[in-house]
């Protein structure tokens, strides 16, 4: 079915949750005609969809854009339109003052703003299998990169007090040189075995290719802290080797979705796009590709997709009061994304330091100077994904204009 049926259309609100969804279907005049519950498995999400297009629905509105309710949806040529969870709650007072959390009522509302805002809402279009599936490996990469750092945080913590000698001893505390010392040495009672020569041998046994000699790395021990002693170091030695043992779990499942990240990626069609940006590399390319999409139709202007990335800024006018501020509402792990890239970019693409340095002279804080380069980007990233191109820097008329400006 698609939007522009002219015949009286049904409209259809579905509240979901992971045990059951309250569905509500009204008709032009806002009239109920049929309300029903069914529960989140493979049988109830048939019923939904079959009772759906008996019903005649145009459309259904729902608070999420993802997961099995909407795919089963989408699969069945149902269109979807997302009203976000914050937006209900809004909407709620329109249909009365107390703004009480029902799912009875929170599905009409979805279907009754459906009928009356239908040409505000744009239907949400679904990205490829391809895209779906690289967009799942990194989330889950990023997942276990922050769980990685609170890790590394509470070791950190821990060894701060118990072996405080360890930390700073290597140039990182979760690398693989500094686990595997914590793992031979995890405590400061058991690291007082060490001399230099010993402390040599072992560096030597491990392939250690550090700057640091064995004499600095003893120096570094013998200056800090003494640590636990006694019953206090043999507990710290248990908590320290467990937390070793989690950080090495983590970045090995981290090696592994890079691994499937890189191959995902090298399937893609959309690929090329993203590396060429400048220090994309594989993982940025991918995030920047996952969270973008493949589906043209979702961003047809470039201030669509600034919009949806919140780097472009939000203007409030009222009477004689008119303010340019910070845009609060958009996709927050798309704009990470774009920040993520541009802040990086500029260290390869002297269009994009310029930029940064222009914004950064007219007294722009570092986190703003970002987002005005990343909003520039943007006038780059959508064109290149439009028109299915790679980025060529002998093309892009504001990098060559800046390079050709000494020789004029």
């Amino acid at each position: 079915m698609n939007g522009t049926d002219e015949r009286r259309g049904r409209h259809a609100g579905l509240d979901w949750s992971w045990d059951t969804h309250a569905v509500c279907v009204v008709d032009d005049d806002g009239q109920v005609i049929e309300r029903f519950t069914v529960a989140h498995s493979a049988a109830g999400l048939a019923q939904v969809t079959g009772r759906l297009r008996r019903l005649g629905a145009v459309g259904v509105a729902i608070e999420r854009g993802d997961g099995p309710v909407v795919q089963a949806l989408l699969e069945a040529d149902l269109q979807v339109f997302v009203i976000t969870s914050r937006q209900v709650k809004a909407l709620r007072l329109r249909y009365g003052t107390a703004g009480n959390k029902d799912d009875r009522f929170d599905a009409y509302v979805l279907a009754d703003v459906l009928r009356t805002d239908h040409r505000r809402l744009a239907p949400l279009t679904q990205d490829g299998p391809d895209t779906t599936g690289l967009r799942m490996l990194v989330r889950a990469r990023k997942d276990l990169v922050a769980a990685r750092i609170a890790a590394h945080n509470q070791l950190r913590s821990h060894l701060l007090s118990a072996f405080p000698g360890v930390v700073g001893l290597f140039a990182a505390l979760d690398s693989p040189i500094s686990l595997t010392f914590l793992g031979r040495f995890p405590s400061a009672q058991r690291a007082r075995w060490l001399s230099e020569k010993r402390l040599a041998a072992w560096l030597s046994s491990v392939g250690y290719c550090g700057r640091q000699s064995a004499a600095d790395l003893m120096a570094h021990l013998r200056e800090a802290p003494a640590g636990m002693d006694g019953a206090a170091a043999e507990a710290a030695e248990a908590v320290t080797e467990q937390l070793v043992v989690l950080l090495r779990t983590l970045r090995d499942r981290i090696d592994v979705l890079d691994d499937r990240i890189g191959e995902a990626l090298e399937l893609h069609a959309d690929a090329h796009i993203f590396r060429s940006l400048p220090r994309a590399g594989t993982v940025r390319a991918a995030l920047l590709l996952a969270e973008i999409g493949d589906c043209r139709g979702r961003f047809p202007t470039e201030e669509a997709l600034a919009a949806a990335a919140g780097v472009s800024p939000s203007t409030r006018a009222s009477g004689r009061s008119h303010a340019v501020v910070f845009r609060h509402a958009c996709d927050k792990r798309l704009r990470e994304a774009l920040i993520d890239f541009a802040a990086d970019s500029r260290q390869a693409n002297p269009w994009a330091k310029d930029i940064y340095d222009r914004a950064r002279a007219r007294g722009a804080r570092h986190p703003h100077a970002v987002r005005i380069l990343a909003r520039a980007w943007i006038r780059v990233i959508w064109r290149c994904w439009t028109d299915h191109t790679s980025y060529d820097p002998a093309r892009h008329g504001g990098l060559l204009k800046l390079t050709e400006q000494p020789a004029a």
